[in-house]
């Protein structure tokens, strides 16, 4: 009866707690706990969390603490020219497609988050829950450079980022923290690009290495995520997302579920922005670690001894560097026509709380905000009018007819997420608004348009008051978490005897 935490959207149109939902659906039961709808089997046993749901819950809370400072994720307007492929390349893929030029100065062997004053083009930096296309995007943003391996570092200096994209069936994620398998064991020999099997066992060398030189010197790596990771709930709809930096904790080898030695490293994240699957209005604080019960049987254990390069401070309440960062081999300042150094700086917009509740309540179609908002099974969101247009004129079911005038059985028509490869036709069906969200947004433009004639209305009498009196904006943070919190979600609801 709280609000959702990490919420997950079911297709009758009701937000439960990941966690939550998790623990119903284990219990064996696949029916809504709200109205006993009928649960997808593929959304029991992957649910996807609602990324703009939690965003809203996220903003809404930090404009009630005070905060002045958003981020939101990458929209289409802000987007990179896509890489270069040739039509050959096409085929295949984008396996020979040229990565294009990078957007961002830092070097290759940058350590951490990447700042705004490294972002000439869009004076934002990389922020948390950036999403690309693919991974040859996500190298031109310099979050993760490696367009194919997963993991992107020197033996002797260290790892910068990692990709999660479902490589090894030995990882675990958990959001937070996750269980990452090293590389190599595998037969790449001949022309193999890719292979599933292993066949040796893995080592601390190459890669491998330079992810406990980051173990052992506590240095920030960053983590991208790839929705080809199935397994995780975590994981973004589609693309490729940044996730922010985490810390390696702990490292070691172990057997793998193959048969050969793996090595394996814990990751706990320490970034000052939160998740992009959470409604919390702060980033990270020091947490416990995780007990791993597979360190009872492992081999060649390695955990830091000394301070971290990377730390939390607690007199400034956020994370950043302890000890200086290491060097770059490469210069990351940017030079003007006259040989001067420029620093570029971001410059926050003005914009209202309820303007960028708004924009986060956007249909994923027109782009405007969300009227009878539908939110189909893989967690994405558009306007009803919306979804029920793209497929108009087409029908459920199609018949089919031999040549001798046979009829053969009907065949159920496939019907694509505008967003991403997910069969809806059965969702389609029967689309239920989600009331939570429709409260929400109905409440948010309800208040925009009273400051807006209260705007007006000071305008007109502004003669009749002190010009040094300064009126203090209407903060609406509450009344959206009430909203949020009272509509259908945590009320009783009457269920049907079973």
């Amino acid at each position: 009866m709280q609000l959702p935490e990490r919420p997950v959207t079911t297709p009758c149109g009701h937000n439960l707690c990941l966690r939550c939902f998790e623990k119903w659906v284990g219990q064996g039961k696949r029916t809504c706990a709200n109205c006993r709808a009928q649960i997808p089997a593929k959304m029991a046993s992957q649910p996807r969390i609602n990324s703009q749901l939690a965003m809203a819950i996220r903003l809404a809370k930090a404009a009630k603490s005070g905060e002045g400072s958003f981020y939101h994720f990458v929209r289409n307007q802000d987007r990179p020219d896509t890489a270069f492929t040739t039509e050959r390349a096409k085929k295949t893929g984008k396996a020979n497609a040229c990565s294009g030029k990078i957007f961002v100065t830092v070097p290759p062997d940058h350590f951490g988050p990447i700042p705004s004053e490294n972002d000439p083009i869009r004076n934002r930096g990389v922020l948390v829950g950036d999403t690309w296309e693919d991974r040859m995007e996500c190298r031109q943003w310099g979050a993760h450079l490696p367009h194919v391996a997963g993991i992107a570092g020197q033996s002797g200096y260290g790892s910068q980022s990692v990709a999660l994209s479902g490589g090894y069936e030995d990882d675990e994620d958990h959001g937070e923290w996750f269980l990452y398998t090293g590389s190599g064991g595998r037969d790449l020999s001949g022309n193999k690009r890719t292979n599933k099997l292993q066949s040796f066992d893995q080592k601390f060398e190459n890669m491998n290495e330079a992810l406990r030189v980051s173990c052992r010197k506590g240095y920030p790596v960053r983590v991208v995520r790839s929705h080809k990771e199935k397994r995780s709930s975590y994981a973004p709809e589609s693309g490729v997302r940044y996730d922010g930096v985490y810390r390696i904790e702990k490292c070691w080898r172990k057997n793998g579920t193959q048969g050969c030695k793996v090595c394996r490293y814990l990751f706990v994240r320490c970034d000052n922005e939160p998740a992009p699957w959470t409604s919390d209005e702060i980033g990270d604080r020091p947490r416990p670690l995780p007990k791993i019960d597979e360190l009872k049987g492992a081999v060649d254990i390695t955990e830091r001894k000394g301070d971290p390069s990377w730390d939390f401070d607690e007199e400034k309440g956020s994370w950043l560097w302890k000890k200086p960062p290491p060097e770059s081999k490469k210069s990351v300042d940017i030079k003007a026509e006259d040989g001067t150094t420029i620093r570029v700086k971001r410059k926050a917009k003005n914009v209202s709380v309820k303007e960028r509740l708004l924009k986060e309540f956007g249909c994923q179609i027109c782009r405007k905000a969300m009227a009878s908002p539908l939110t189909t099974p893989c967690a994405h969101n558009f306007c009803k009018a919306c979804l029920e247009g793209a497929f108009s004129g087409q029908s459920f079911i199609r018949n089919r007819a031999c040549g001798g005038g046979r009829t053969l059985r009907a065949q159920k028509n496939f019907m694509k997420c505008p967003s991403c490869s997910t069969d809806i036709a059965d969702f389609l069906q029967n689309p239920q608004v989600n009331r939570e969200m429709l409260a929400v947004i109905e409440s948010l433009q309800r208040q925009a348009e009273d400051e807006n004639s209260e705007e007006s209305s000071d305008k007109n009498d502004e003669n009749l008051h002190d010009p040094t009196e300064v009126s203090k904006p209407c903060d609406s943070s509450d009344k959206v978490l009430e909203e949020i919190k009272d509509n259908e979600l945590n009320q009783p609801h009457k269920r049907r005897k079973e």
